[in-house]
């Protein structure tokens, strides 16, 4: 038993791409260094002192994004990263104006005003059904020059004729939920394919708080844009800004998707048998030495190809080693700037459109994905909902504010998305590391989950707090900052959640992790969307008393965060059990 983590009692080793028992795991702090000639086969990366090991192994050819030069990935990243500021905050862009729209459109009462987010959500949510399976058959490049294209024409209809009708407010708030879901769901799988594992985190930590971060920025420059300019506005600007964003993603966001060769599954051993060679290695890096295995006899010695301002990544003996008699393989020529530019250059999977659709249904009844949609989705809701309610508190009586310091009470929230963000990064791998280090130098995926112990806390407290205070405003005995402090706290735990459930499912699920997180996408998009029909119906029916409703939302999302308790000690168990009975292959789904 490792930390009190119960050990299987089927398997001696439980599969590495499957689950993560390893003695390290994928941290770009640590990364695997090349120090012995066990791994002078492979490529590395020897721009520092010591060869660090590429994962995953790039190969020769120029036009795999792993051979491109870092400026032309980072400047990728930062493309992406903008668009998606704009792309989110078509989300909560109405979060500020819900009184004004009920006082200036026709027949909108505040449960139909919450409704316009409610079904941006539903159109995010379904989108996604589609759009996941068409970026791993198709490539990423198309689903983000369609998402742009339709940012434009969407906010465009919104600003143009939002306020002819309800029905017509709605539907392009639809298709905004739909552009806005290549975003979502795929700026992050896109740093996957751009970056080897020890460049990956910075780079993952900007694109998060680029969609993280721009979704509460945004209400509060929207309250000053509504109350001087009128709430079109809002959403003219989102067109002229992602308007700029498009001639940058078309011809400077080429295809990162690239198919690469399968690699074999790691073999998995019965109790009191053989267990294979641990060689410190992580999961991904062990598949690297499966698929380029150590020469028995002479090798060549020449360097692989690379961008000259590259080489010093790239140099490495070539991989697979060539062998006298091996067959020999003709490296395809560079792309030309203009074949760049094409929307499709190839089928990057041979698995059937309509099986990668339906894959992430049945993961919904698996404990562990299950967890995962609860602990991202509930507070994600929770937050939705205190949205929703906001307007109502702030604007009436006693404050009486009017949009401008509406969208100035998002501060807050926004200052907590910050600290979640600071608390998730700097405990995350230091928790792992600490752990593993006092679990004998081996690493359990479990690990990942101490960090619903600061959610609990955070989120937790800020969903009592800010029920209680809320009402306790109304009567004069607290100051409007007391509640927003406690908003705050709640989105902070939020964010954390979201790090947690992700960085468990990467590394204990990871050969279905695409599937895992579509299917947390669908959860939390849709759960938001049920929220929004019942929350001025739930303050109604609680005599407008906050402290009721949040006091059992609270208590929900306290529950939700001890089954972090049961998953923690039978999660290598369940990891285990999950790779001897494939759910996706029990649903023919493989």
């Amino acid at each position: 038993m490792g930390l009190g983590i119960l050990e299987d009692r089927v398997l001696e080793h439980v599969p590495a791409n499957l689950s993560g028992t390893t003695q390290y795991f994928d941290d770009p702090e640590r990364p695997q260094y090349a120090t012995d000639g066990a791994h002078e086969h492979l490529k590395c990366d020897r721009s520092g002192p010591v060869p660090i090991v590429l994962v995953p192994q790039p190969t020769d050819d120029p036009n795999d994004p792993l051979n491109w030069p870092l400026w032309r990935r980072d400047l990728i990243t930062l493309v992406l990263s903008i668009t998606s500021v704009f792309a989110t905050a078509l989300g909560p862009i109405l979060a500020a104006d819900t009184v004004l729209l009920v006082s200036t459109l026709k027949d909108v009462t505040f449960v139909k005003a919450s409704l316009l987010t409610g079904y941006f959500l539903l159109g995010c949510g379904a989108s996604a059904f589609l759009f996941v399976p068409s970026s791993r058959i198709w490539g990423k490049r198309h689903l983000f020059v369609l998402g742009t294209i339709l940012l434009i024409v969407t906010s465009i209809w919104t600003a143009a004729s939002g306020n002819k009708s309800y029905t017509n407010f709605l539907w392009s708030r639809i298709f905004q939920g739909v552009a806005a879901a290549p975003f979502e769901s795929l700026v992050n799988a896109a740093v996957g394919d751009l970056y080897f594992v020890h460049e990956r985190g910075k780079r993952m930590a900007f694109t998060n708080l680029a969609v993280f971060g721009g979704a509460f920025f945004t209400p509060i420059l929207v309250g000053k844009i509504s109350n001087d300019m009128g709430w079109q506005w809002t959403f003219w600007f989102v067109a002229i800004f992602s308007g700029v964003c498009l001639p940058a993603v078309y011809l400077f966001c080429p295809e990162t998707a690239y198919r690469r060769d399968p690699t074999p599954r790691f073999s998995a051993t019965k109790k009191d048998d053989d267990a294979p060679q641990d060689r410190g290695l992580d999961q991904e890096q062990e598949q690297e030495l499966k698929r380029y295995p150590a020469p028995s006899h002479q090798t060549s010695t020449d360097s692989t190809t690379a961008p000259k301002d590259e080489e010093h990544i790239h140099t490495a003996t070539e991989a697979p080693a060539s062998t006298t008699g091996a067959p020999t393989t003709t490296t395809p020529p560079k792309a030309t700037f203009l074949q760049s530019l094409a929307l499709f250059n190839g089928r990057k999977s041979s698995d059937s459109f309509w099986k990668l659709t339906l894959r992430p249904l049945p993961l919904l009844l698996h404990p562990a994905f299950l967890w995962a949609c609860l602990i991202q989705g509930l507070l994600i809701g929770w937050t939705v909902f205190i949205g929703v309610l906001m307007a109502f508190f702030f604007i009436s009586v006693p404050l009486w504010w009017d949009e401008v310091q509406t969208g100035y009470a998002y501060t807050g929230a926004f200052v907590g998305a910050l600290i979640g963000f600071a608390i998730a990064g700097g405990l995350s791998d230091w928790s792992a590391r600490l752990m593993t280090k006092w679990n004998g130098g081996v690493y359990e995926p479990e690990f990942r989950l101490v960090l619903v112990i600061p959610q609990m806390v955070l989120g937790c407290a800020g969903l009592y707090g800010f029920g209680i205070t809320l009402d306790g405003m109304l009567y004069g005995k607290y100051h409007y900052a007391v509640p927003l402090t406690f908003f705050g706290l709640e989105v902070a735990g939020m964010v954390i959640g979201a790090v947690a459930g992700s960085l468990y499912i990467v590394d204990a699920y990871r050969d279905i992790v695409i599937e895992g997180f579509t299917a947390m996408i669908i959860f939390k998009n849709f759960f938001s969307f049920a929220l929004t029909f019942k929350a001025w119906p739930w303050l109604i029916q609680s005599s407008v008393k906050a402290a009721k409703i949040f006091n059992a939302l609270g208590s929900v999302q306290l529950v939700v965060c001890l089954l972090t308790i049961p998953l923690y000690i039978y999660g290598k168990r369940l990891r285990s059990f999950s790779y001897r009975h494939d759910i996706l292959e029990l649903c023919r789904l493989r």
